[in-house]
């Protein structure tokens, strides 16, 4: 009796939404944790039957391999550890230009998919269809090895821009370098900032106008007083090459190039979906009070799809800095190079993996972080349209 007098109670305890989830994921944890022991043990054997031990160690020795562009300055003879620093600054660089650059992209793209011109609605879906059925792959082989490769040498480059020259040695563009006066005027910017927030807090909004000239006067001030707080350097030919400015390899151009048209094409039909997701009775409401179709879709439409696209343009962000990867196959060194190079001269497979899994898991855990946050701002906001 007492037996069936406890099963419609355990029955009812097993209704409740709340604990079939706790339990659930006690087992979903208990699944990874015995999936990651096995591995672990299944590693440790391994290495052991090898007389092999995991020791990270081998990041303090001398890596005596060559690297190209860095931001970190490493040169031959310094530790693996300032080479990871350098593939994860070059990985990190890719990964920014790439998301800003796509960003731009698939917005444009989006609009002509939905322009009522039907010339530029088919050449966009024509565009979007061919990239996204494409492997990237294969796009980032094409780029390199007959885009690229294929420009015009430094002496018959292509002037996109006043100073700014594109051939098959890489881009050339303007640079600004510090000078001794710049630490003082950034100095000074933030102190006019700060006067700028103060004032604008204590002014009505229509006499705001004179928080930016308090934020202003400050590096003014500082720029009479003071020389160039910057010089700008100007790329120009040099014999066989460009010298001055800055110069992106051809590995990073064709790199970035890949990766922003691959993922615009997926990211504008995100986006397409977004803005399409708008009531039309919002659009109409903004119509009806004159409003142009510009001030239209970036005073009402935009502001409202971001509550849609966010999560899904967060994944393709994240996308993007894991397709980064493939950059080893064209020679980029970034940090997947690194390690290979690393490995093939310590023979620390198992630790320059996991340096890269640690890495890779954390640019992508802190991309997730920033979108959220500001995802939870939009939301707070009401979209942004008020």
């Amino acid at each position: 009796m007492r037996a069936d007098a406890a099963a419609p109670a355990v029955r009812t305890l097993w209704k409740r939404p709340g604990l079939r989830a706790a339990v659930w994921q006690a087992l979903a944890l208990l699944l990874v944790g015995a999936a990651a022991f096995w591995v672990w043990g299944n590693v440790t054997g391994n290495l052991a039957r090898r007389n092999l031990g995991i020791d990270f160690g081998f990041l303090a020795g001398r890596a005596s391999f060559e690297f190209g562009e860095n931001l970190v300055g490493y040169r031959p003879g310094d530790s693996f550890l300032m080479a990871f620093k350098a593939g994860l600054a070059n990985t990190v660089l890719v990964a920014v230009v790439g998301i800003a650059l796509t960003t731009l992209a698939s917005v444009f793209l989006a609009l002509m998919r939905l322009s009522p011109n039907r010339l530029a609605r088919n050449i966009a879906g024509a565009w979007i269809e061919v990239v996204r059925n494409t492997p990237l792959l294969l796009q980032l082989l094409f780029w390199h090895q007959i885009a690229i490769r294929q420009l015009p040498a430094p002496r018959q480059a292509w002037e996109l821009l006043p100073d700014v020259f594109l051939s098959n040695r890489g881009l050339y563009f303007p640079a600004a370098l510090a000078q001794p006066a710049f630490g003082e005027a950034a100095l000074a910017l933030a102190i006019g900032a700060g006067l700028a927030l103060a004032l604008g807090r204590l002014l009505p909004i229509g006499r705001r106008g004179l928080a930016w000239m308090a934020m202003a006067a400050p590096p003014l001030l500082v720029l009479l007083l003071r020389a160039d707080p910057i010089e700008i350097t100007r790329p120009a030919l040099r014999g066989f090459n460009f010298q001055g400015g800055v110069s992106l390899s051809p590995e990073f151009v064709a790199l970035v190039v890949a990766l922003t048209i691959y993922q615009s094409a997926f990211m504008a039909e995100t986006l397409r979906s977004g803005i399409q997701g708008v009531p039309k009775g919002q659009v109409e409401a903004a119509t009806s009070l004159g409003l142009r179709r510009f001030q239209s879709l970036r005073l009402v439409v935009f502001p409202q799809a971001l509550r849609i696209v966010i999560p899904p343009v967060t994944s393709q962000y994240l996308s993007l800095t894991k397709n980064s990867s493939l950059a080893v196959v064209i020679g980029y060194p970034d940090l997947v190079r690194v390690s290979q190079v690393t490995i093939s001269e310590t023979g620390r497979a198992v630790e320059c993996i996991a340096i890269l899994l640690l890495v890779y898991l954390s640019l992508s855990l802190l991309t997730a972080l920033l979108m959220n946050l500001y995802n939870r701002r939009i939301m707070a906001r009401g979209g942004g349209g008020r």
